[in-house]
């Protein structure tokens, strides 16, 4: 059965400098099992799957999946999946906030000056990270323990360690080993810089490591560790994929009621039909 299908580059205005994500814009019908072999496939980090909702207020219900398995929640499949969705005519019940339906509950999208962005979802697991788990880290890293300035559980559905580097250029020279724990790395860039801060986000991945290009829940996890703690203050940019010739950017906002947005351009790479 032919399905609507589009490609889409996200945290990026620029074609192919962002993190890809697959959009299959009708899923109904399609089991578990043929989601993921499709995901297989695209060998992309996410594909997501569009149905109808199922819970009140939601505008569309995605499932999201890697080459291995369904995720509760991802940050850049989540724009991605909204600018799909609008750009194949779809109407959200409200005017300003699009209501996307996941594992992970009810996620709002907006649209912003810089392109959609989705509210950062409560986290499942925060506080201080064990001290045998940060030494461990900073092993697979490949830096000595006290180059590690704190660290922290990230863990909004990708179970994230967050660590906190004295600076971007130290972050940019990171060459870790063998990962095997989902390692996210933050640096600031000297005051008055374009970005406040660089980002990887490293992974394991059929026995090795794997680093992705640019990463929505992460930043959303740490914009919630680094706000609180007054390390950083909003709005602020992070760049991220730099090292492998990216250059994505995700734009930080906070709203009064403390409610955090994390935002980047979207756009179209890749449009058709799929036979699932």
């Amino acid at each position: 059965m032919p399905r609507p299908f589009q490609q889409v580059d996200v945290f990026t205005t620029t074609p192919y400098r962002g993190n890809p994500v697959a959009v299959v814009l009708d899923a109904r019908g399609l089991t578990t099992e043929e989601m993921l072999e499709f995901a297989r496939w695209t060998n992309l980090s996410e594909t997501t799957f569009v149905l109808p909702p199922s819970a009140p207020g939601a505008d569309y219900r995605v499932r999201i999946f890697t080459p291995g398995s369904e995720l509760p929640f991802a940050g850049h499949p989540t724009l991605g999946t909204c600018h799909a969705w609008l750009a194949a005519g779809g109407t959200p019940g409200g005017a300003d906030v699009i209501v996307q339906q996941c594992g992970a509950g009810l996620v709002p999208v907006r649209r912003t000056g810089y392109g959609l962005a989705f509210a950062a979802p409560p986290l499942l697991r925060s506080g201080p990270v064990e001290e045998p788990v940060v030494e461990r880290v900073a092993r697979m890293l490949g830096i000595g323990r006290a180059e590690i300035l704190d660290a922290e559980w990230a863990d909004n559905g990708p179970g994230w360690v967050a660590v906190l580097l004295a600076s971007a250029d130290e972050v940019l020279a990171l060459r870790p080993g063998f990962v095997d724990l989902d390692v996210g790395v933050v640096g600031p860039y000297p005051e008055g810089s374009p970005e406040a801060f660089e980002v990887r986000a490293f992974f394991p991945k059929d026995g090795a490591t794997a680093e992705d290009p640019v990463t929505g829940s992460l930043n959303a996890s740490l914009a919630q560790w680094l706000l609180r703690t007054g390390r950083a203050e909003a709005p602020y940019v992070a760049s991220q994929g730099t090292v492998l010739g990216r250059a994505g950017r995700a734009h930080i906002s906070r709203d009064a009621d403390g409610t955090i947005w994390v935002g980047g351009g979207t756009i179209t790479c890749v449009t058709g039909e799929v036979k699932l």
